[in-house]
């Protein structure tokens, strides 16, 4: 992987951690919805952060990071959900969530410089 893509590089450990999360959702507590969920929207942000690099325009760059915030976003949603109905204990959802909003800020923060330079 790229040295020097930050965004790419965090997303691809959080998803290495979405994936654990969702192994042990699904063989230790039991939980098959929740954790498919989770697995979908967690690993799709840093699919899509790939997906861009070799985008065809800015704009289908941009697209592209707008779909990697949306799967950001509903994997703050589903992390939150998990803790609050005890799938997570209050030590992996303060480890898990800052991570995942550290990766909402910095998407949307890359959403805002690119638009700037379309204009």
């Amino acid at each position: 992987m790229k040295g020097d893509n930050i965004v790419l590089e965090k997303s691809f450990r959080f998803a290495v951690r979405i994936v654990n999360l969702y192994k042990y959702l699904h063989t230790e507590k039991n939980e098959r919805i929740l954790s498919a969920q989770i697995l979908k929207s967690g690993t799709s942000i840093g699919a899509n952060i790939r997906e861009s690099l070799r985008a065809q325009s800015r704009k289908d760059f941009l697209a592209k990071m707008n779909v990697s915030l949306k799967e950001a976003y509903e994997t703050e949603y589903w992390i939150e959900l998990l803790y609050k109905t005890d799938f997570l204990s209050k030590a992996e959802y303060e480890s898990l969530f800052p991570e995942c909003r550290e990766l909402t800020n910095i998407l949307a923060q890359i959403i805002l410089t690119t638009k700037d330079s379309i204009k």
